[in-house]
């Protein structure tokens, strides 16, 4: 059962690196924030390298991992040791050509108390993520913990409501949003502001239309390991959310940070009471919402 109050944290951080420098690196500055009271951490998309979904490379699948391998071994022995919850987004490898984009939400016993394979896959420029990636098939979860309740959807799941209603009403507090998302150099200064704040914004509204806390955790940095291109200038801005949409922590665009924010659940519930959007739904009309269009 959740605690009334509990203190969750985003970390931010530069991850233009290998794997094992990266993974030592987070198990530092899960660390830190553990010490800073964090008892639900979170990391940014794909911790354990570059964001390497810029091009289409065969050679990629082999920064892949088995389930249950490095990274849930040293996390959770981590978990374990400091007593937090730790969600780890990771590249599975679940067998030959079958790859998911996925995260462990660790127990702080060092158990697996969920898994998450991200469910939609984005196909962009330098963001060429369906070469990689098969849908997950694992649903929208809410995950029990030791601390609390906890939703985890990645990335492109950010921009899909239903995603976050499903997550939020299957009894989530939080939605933890794991992410590696940035701009193109030369497109910055004529969309950056509004790429950006559209980010912020339907994130913000998750937390609004569903009464729930949002975390997102961002990279920053420039990753530019393509010959002939200009790579991805991560925009950091990682940022804690309360249920009214309200920043409780804030991150800049540039710099390695961990955020702190409570988790109140008698502020979530006063709020509910209040803005009572789950009583007023009319999920009698809401049927084609699971049409691909309507059509005339």
């Amino acid at each position: 059962m959740s605690k009334r109050k509990y203190k969750i944290s985003v970390i931010q951080l530069n991850l233009n690196d290998n794997a094992e420098n990266n993974l030592k690196k987070c198990i530092s500055w899960v660390r830190d924030a553990a010490s800073q009271g964090a008892e639900v951490i979170l990391l940014p998309e794909l911790y354990s390298s570059h964001y390497f979904c810029q091009s289409e490379d065969v050679d990629n699948f082999a920064l892949a991992e088995p389930l249950y391998s490095t990274s849930f071994i040293a996390f959770s022995e981590l978990a374990k040791e400091l007593g937090v919850v730790i969600i780890v987004p990771f590249f599975e490898k679940r067998m030959a050509g079958i790859y998911h984009n996925s995260a462990y939400i660790i127990d702080t016993d060092g158990t697996e108390a969920g898994l998450y394979r991200k469910m939609h896959i984005p196909d962009d420029p330098h963001f060429y993520e369906k070469f990689y990636f098969t849908p997950g098939d694992l649903g929208f979860q809410a995950i029990e913990t030791k601390k609390g309740t906890v939703g985890t959807l990645i990335c492109w799941d950010q921009w899909y409501p239903e995603a976050a209603r499903i997550t939020a009403l299957k009894g989530a507090e939080v939605l933890f949003y794991p992410t590696a998302i940035g701009w193109h150099p030369k497109e910055k200064e004529q969309y950056g502001e509004n790429q950006y704040g559209a980010w912020m914004n339907v994130m913000k509204g998750h937390a609004v239309a569903n009464g729930v806390f949002v975390a997102a955790a961002n990279r920053i940095g420039l990753e530019k390991y393509l010959e002939g291109t200009e790579g991805i200038q991560f925009w950091g801005a990682s940022f804690i959310a309360g249920p009214q949409g309200e920043i409780l922590a804030q991150a800049s665009h540039d710099k390695e940070e961990i955020l702190i924010a409570e988790v109140d659940l008698d502020l979530q519930e006063n709020v509910r009471q209040n803005w009572p959007f789950f009583r007023d739904r009319r999920i009698d009309a809401f049927g084609d919402i699971t049409k691909r269009a309507i059509d005339k």
